[in-house]
């Protein structure tokens, strides 16, 4: 598991001699990953950084590359194996970098490509790999392609993007693109519509022509040889659309067109992939996730975390958590994929607001319920993502005026409630629970001013609690949630039943205790985690009595079977010395 590796787009074929080399570069640096038995990823966990609000080096308020660099012994420490990328390509920042104007050259803002360069040798150094956030589904409209597209239908870029014949106000269909109103979008010198599924920005490129396919292969294979160690695939399963059917994602093409990506791609060195798929159902991602490596790694899917909102509402409508359904939609995940697939363990992301305020308890037990997620997460089969500051028990913030808040999606929510007749306060209520801003605070290094993200103006205000919640005060506590983190990786790699264990839920109609085991042929484990701010009796503790206590989220050990407010445990013992339950 310890086996690692590591400005424009230019149209002239000296330029793009690439790909021969990569060939050769892949196979002098690692195996197919299908011929990798012993998948470095499924023992490593992976730590996100969202740049913007990481580390800023300069003192422009934006955090940059070289602030990352400045923060991996941070990361070394902690013990993560892989960072998680946010985009860092050159983008007019439309939709947060995720918008690419040029996917071979770095946004000013973040750095240069000399700089991303260094970052990948660092990391190195550190045993660290980066994987990068790859948007496939679209470029921006400022993209050299989607310009010269425009241009005329006869433009050899032409076709790189989804059009269609029209007339001006009449569309081709009625549908509607994610962030609001119709996904078509008229070019009156063309007299044609094309297809965008996000922003009017963000045009769609079109999968079905095949010289899109190569150039974005010859991109990464790039990307690859300057040292990218995988990639994690915006919104990837909408790249097989059939806009004229209304299909925008599990489109009929898409699995033959990802085990060409992979084929192409990915198999030519040993990468870690993860796939963003919102439609994935556990069957669909067996399909992702095969072991035969014909496609990804694993799937980022969200059923789990949809749980806590309402029924047919928006995501700003919540309801309390349901323990009992949270419960088997993972059981569910991790009994499907079980040696047929792969999980991806996360809750948290820079989509999402701070679990420990979300499901757990940000106020009293703000330590205590954050080591509690982690432990009920870290527990089961799958590679787990850490979000920049969860490792902290970093909280969602409660700004007092909207004006405080950056993001355009809840900036407009702000706006169409008021219009709806909402009161403020009830808007702001769900904007402290839900927005996606609450990710996206910078991160808190320090008690000293702005949390020690930058010695300028913030590009977003540092949420006010930095002054005790921060990385230095975590890193003088023996008893923090970063060493609590810590620990869970160190017990995951010495530990294989945290890779190979088969899953067994246990006390499914519990409302208030999650429990399971995991058992491989050698060792059984027992987790139980608290998820009420009471003490809750757990008959299975009086079963497992004579186990070894390999973590608790307490300082003190304690006998019995009722566990505290938020405590979490994990208890080992030989396969053939205890039965649970």
């Amino acid at each position: 598991m310890w086996n690692r590796t590591g400005t424009e787009f230019r149209e002239n074929k000296e330029r793009r001699g690439y790909p021969g080399r990569i060939i050769q570069f892949a196979g002098e640096i690692s195996k197919l990953s299908m011929e990798n038995k012993n998948k470095w990823w499924k023992n490593a966990v992976v730590y996100q950084i969202y740049p913007k609000s990481f580390q800023d080096s300069d003192g422009d308020g934006i955090g940059d590359i070289p602030g990352i660099i400045s923060r991996l012994d941070y990361l070394k420490k902690l013990g993560i194996d892989a960072i998680w990328l946010s985009p860092v390509y050159r983008s007019p920042q439309d939709d947060n970098g995720y918008d690419i104007s040029d996917y071979q050259d770095i946004e000013p803002m973040f750095g240069t490509m000399e700089d991303m360069e260094q970052l990948f040798a660092e990391a190195k150094k550190r045993g660290i790999r980066i994987m990068m956030d790859l948007v496939l589904n679209h470029t921006s409209d400022e993209h050299r392609w989607f310009l010269e597209a425009k241009k005329s239908k006869d433009n050899p870029y032409h076709d790189y993007y989804v059009w269609r014949d029209g007339e001006e106000g009449v569309y081709p269909n009625d549908m509607n693109s994610v962030f609001g109103g119709p996904a078509w979008e008229w070019v009156p010198e063309l007299g044609q519509y094309y297809f965008h599924q996000f922003s009017v920005k963000q045009p769609d490129l079109n999968w079905e022509n095949p010289k899109v396919r190569r150039e974005l292969y010859d991109m990464i294979l790039w990307w690859m040889e300057k040292g990218a160690g995988g990639f994690r695939l915006d919104v990837i399963d909408q790249i097989a659309k059939e806009p004229d059917l209304k299909i925008t994602n599990n489109g009929p093409k898409l699995h033959e067109f990802l085990r060409e990506l992979s084929r192409e791609t990915f198999q030519k060195g040993d990468m870690i992939t993860v796939g963003e798929a919102w439609g994935a159902t556990p069957e669909i991602a067996k399909k992702y996730s095969n072991p035969d490596g014909s496609e990804f790694s694993m799937v980022f899917q969200f059923e789990h975390i949809m749980l806590d909102q309402e029924e047919g509402k928006e995501k700003w409508d919540t309801i309390p958590l349901n323990m009992v359904k949270l419960k088997k939609c993972l059981a569910k995940w991790q009994n499907t994929l079980y040696q047929t697939g792969w999980n991806s363990l996360f809750m948290n992301n820079h989509d999402l607001p701070r679990i420990v305020s979300r499901w757990g308890n940000d106020g009293k037990y703000r330590k205590e319920s954050a080591k509690m997620l982690a432990t009920m997460l870290h527990g089961m089969q799958g590679t787990p993502y850490i979000y920049q500051g969860e490792e902290l028990g970093m909280t969602n913030v409660q700004f007092d005026s909207i004006e405080e808040y950056e993001d355009i999606e809840t900036l407009n929510m702000y706006k169409e409630r008021l219009e709806k007749g909402y009161q403020p306060e009830e808007i702001m209520h769900s904007i402290y629970a839900r927005s996606r801003d609450n990710a996206r605070t910078p991160m808190q290094w320090s008690g000293e001013e702005n949390g020690g993200f930058t010695t300028g103006e913030p590009w977003f205000t540092v949420n006010p609690n930095y002054i005790r919640i921060n990385a230095k005060e975590a890193l003088e506590d023996e008893n923090s949630v970063f060493y609590y983190y810590q620990k869970l990786i160190r017990l995951r790699k010495e530990n294989p039943v945290f890779v190979d264990g088969k899953f067994d839920l246990l006390l499914p109609e519990d409302e208030k205790i999650f429990t399971y085991t995991r058992t491989d042929e050698h060792t059984k484990m027992l987790v139980c985690a608290n998820f009420t701010d009471e003490e809750v009796s757990c008959p299975l503790l009086d079963e497992w009595k004579d186990g070894e206590v390999w973590i608790r989220n307490y300082e003190d050990d304690r006998e019995g079977n009722v566990l505290r407010p938020y405590e979490a445990v994990i208890i080992g013992t030989a396969v053939n010395i205890v039965k649970a339950g």
